[in-house]
């Protein structure tokens, strides 16, 4: 993630896998109206404290963030990392190396090469092997998982068809802005049946030595996303947040729950349900224009193209003479519609102590034209639930956003 600077702090892009997605089906579901209110939970087995903070720079307006224990696979042999971003806009675990102590194996192919991943994101890329690990979060198990080490020593360089044109390399914490990411949106994951047939997909690598050739890789193999291989509470997620001041506050605190329908504590309620297709995106209309949207916890700020002027330190978020409000119309795959107002705000005028705003905004850029990204300040004042591709909810088969 490229830092994006401005006179009150530096604050980081979204995380949205841009090189591919998934395919995968989508349940189509028909709704009517549109109350805004859930059920759901703050404490139990399926829960997951996060936090809204600066992060590990000291710098991430918006990040939202956990902490997870990963384990070398079958092993007792574990490490507990904290400052993991949680992101419903990418999929799999994803670490940085120079904060993974704990050694773990490499996944190879049938001919032995390692095998290495380049995640392409909105604003950079980064790069290291596949490994193999156990992934603990609130009281779930994902056992023998695929995950992404970033910038691990020892492993070949980044190859040309990875770093030309994909940005800046965010091979560290200090560019990536967090020690790792949760990705738990709704596909299952990275890349899909793609890069099962497409050998140039640029995105997975065979290496031997320090030469890296883009390959197929099984979807099994594949970096994934952890809440599949959950025992249960495995066909979705729920991120819920407090409200925040409208001027903006130092922290929020929320929970991460596991599963849709599958406690007591996660049931949807009166959620609204806006049916995706198989890329995990439905429709947004705004002052006139429809384009594809999705709903992205990575994403710090609402981004979406405007005639609003940006700041003049930095022309990545809006920075409008007095705040401006708007209403947006969400439309899922079956029609429903749900009307949502927002606002934005003079990202400039922001204190550099806060790390939690809900009216922050800025235009897509070049990774996301023709993209309506609902960000975190979505998020806050609601459950927001992220039911996966192929697995059976309450309220139909996912992939689906509600809320």
């Amino acid at each position: 993630m490229n830092a994006r600077a401005s006179s009150a702090a530096s604050v980081l892009a979204a995380l949205i896998l841009v090189a591919l997605t998934a395919c995968g089906g989508g349940g189509q579901l028909s709704g009517t109206g549109g109350s805004t209110g859930t059920s759901g939970g703050t404490s139990g087995t399926n829960v997951q404290a996060i936090t809204v903070n600066l992060g590990p720079t000291g710098n991430y307006v918006n990040g939202l963030f956990t902490t997870v224990t990963v384990c070398g696979t079958g092993t007792s042999n574990c490490q507990t990392i904290n400052n993991i971003l949680v992101d419903t806009g990418s999929y799999g675990l994803r670490l940085l190396g120079s904060v993974l102590t704990l050694p773990l194996t490499t996944q190879t192919n049938s001919s032995g090469a390692a095998i290495g991943e380049c995640a392409v994101f909105a604003d950079g890329y980064s790069w290291g092997p596949v490994q193999k690990a156990d992934l603990q979060v609130a009281g779930e198990v994902a056992s023998g998982m695929p995950i992404h080490v970033i910038g691990a020593a020892n492993f070949a360089p980044a190859p040309a068809a990875c770093s030309n044109g994909a940005g800046t390399a965010e091979n560290t914490v200090a560019a990536f802005g967090a020690n790792g990411v949760l990705g738990i949106g709704p596909l299952a994951q990275d890349c899909g049946a793609t890069c099962t047939s497409f050998a140039n997909n640029n995105l997975y690598f065979a290496c031997t030595g320090t030469v890296c050739t883009s390959t197929t890789v099984s979807l099994v193999n594949q970096v994934q996303n952890p809440v599949p291989y959950f025992a249960g509470d495995n066909n979705g997620v729920i991120i819920q947040l407090p409200s925040v001041s409208p001027s903006g506050q130092v922290t929020a605190s929320g929970s991460l729950i596991f599963g849709i329908g599958t406690q007591t504590n996660n049931g949807l309620g009166l959620a609204q349900i806006l049916t995706a297709d198989s890329n995990a995106e439905f429709s947004t209309t705004f002052q006139g224009t429809t384009t594809s949207a999705f709903i992205d916890s990575g994403s710090n700020a609402l981004d979406f193209a405007s005639t609003l002027p940006t700041c003049s330190s930095e022309t990545y978020f809006y920075c409008p003479s007095a705040l401006q409000n708007f209403t947006a119309q969400m439309i899922g795959v079956s029609g429903t519609t749900v009307t949502v107002p927002f606002s934005v705000t003079n990202a400039q005028a922001l204190p550099s102590t806060f790390a939690a705003v809900n009216d922050l905004a800025g235009p897509t850029g070049s990774g996301l034209n023709g993209f309506f990204d609902w960000g975190v300040p979505f998020l806050y004042g609601r459950n927001v639930y992220f039911a996966i591709e192929g697995r059976v909810t309450p309220g139909g088969t996912g992939p689906y956003f509600a809320f």
